[in-house]
């Protein structure tokens, strides 16, 4: 028999009362990892719930990981994502001022001396942020042999598709969905799920003894980490996995370990986001931060993009 881990629900709540059928379910969900690390917490959800497909509202949960605390707000097919980009960084709760935003999270990547993104940022059908503008990407001698991989690495897409939400998880080179119109995108990367693409985007190398030479991510460290991701079911997940408090530094949680645990909220499609300081989500007007300083308090740091949820026809 397998053994099935579970974490700890910690907090809920959920935003609109909106049903499309069925009764609205108002537990919270088991997270059974595929992992069976000596370090994953064996404690039991405080609730049971119903098929994800009967919650039709954005719901928030904080989950009690043992080396980290994970916000998750996810989002039903019927609610409507946007990308936000600003010439300046900014906090996330000014990137989202006008916007309606029921959730947002931070989005793409940036060099944060010069302000200038290294992911492409799409609205409507228009790049608005084109990491090959920026000079001290493309023009660093030590990422020359990287450099085509960094400019096709993965993104999230938004469509319309005939008056409904559409999304997907490719890279940037790849064809748009036909029949649907493009209305956003944002890069980052890797994908997380379902496979870890970190060597085919430039993120990993190894030398020719197999050793690591380069990890961009710091993959194999504890961090403070976000992530996008599409549930089978049509879901959009924003998650961000904090440091903790309560432990000391560094804590948070390596890139597998993130992979296991969106995986086991029923995720299939996932793209990592910028982590670290970066790594910041909202719902319902509260901010939640993930990295911590050495006085062991929460910081925000200014950022580029974001992905934002509305309500339907917002």
């Amino acid at each position: 028999m397998v053994e099935q881990r579970k974490f700890t629900v910690i907090r809920y709540s959920l935003i609109g009362a909106m049903l499309l059928g069925g009764l609205l379910g108002c537990s919270s969900p088991a997270v059974n990892p595929t992992s069976t690390s000596a370090s994953t917490s064996a404690s039991t959800p405080t609730s049971t719930p119903g098929p994800t497909s009967a919650l039709q509202t954005v719901t928030y949960r904080e989950y009690e990981h043992p080396t980290s605390r994970i916000h998750v707000v996810t989002v039903p097919p019927h609610y409507r994502l946007g990308v936000a980009v600003s010439e300046d960084l900014l906090p996330l709760a000014d990137l989202v001022v006008g916007t309606e935003a029921i959730a947002a999270i931070n989005a793409g990547f940036f060099d944060p001396q010069n302000g200038l993104t290294t992911s492409y940022v799409t609205l409507g059908d228009g790049l608005v942020a084109d990491p090959r503008l920026n000079p001290r990407l493309v023009e660093n001698p030590d990422l020359q042999a990287y450099l085509p991989a960094i400019l096709d690495r993965s993104e999230f897409r938004i469509y319309d598709c005939d008056g409904a939400p559409h999304y997907e998880i490719v890279r940037h080179s790849a064809p748009f969905t036909t029949g649907c119109t493009l209305t956003g995108a944002v890069g980052a990367g890797p994908q997380l799920l379902p496979v870890n693409t970190g060597y085919e985007e430039g993120f990993l190398a190894n030398n020719a003894a197999g050793e690591v030479v380069r990890d961009a991510l710091g993959s194999r460290a504890v961090n403070a980490r976000s992530a996008v991701g599409l549930t089978a079911a049509g879901d959009v997940v924003l998650v961000i996995a904090a440091q903790r408090q309560d432990m000391p530094l560094p804590n948070g949680i390596t890139v597998d370990d993130f992979a296991a645990f969106l995986a086991d909220l029923g995720v299939v499609s996932a793209l990592n986001l910028d982590g670290g300081s970066s790594s910041t989500l909202m719902f319902e007007g509260q901010i939640h931060l993930a990295r911590l300083n050495q006085e062991n308090v929460y910081i925000e740091r200014p950022i580029k993009s974001v992905l934002f949820v509305t309500a339907p026809g917002e």
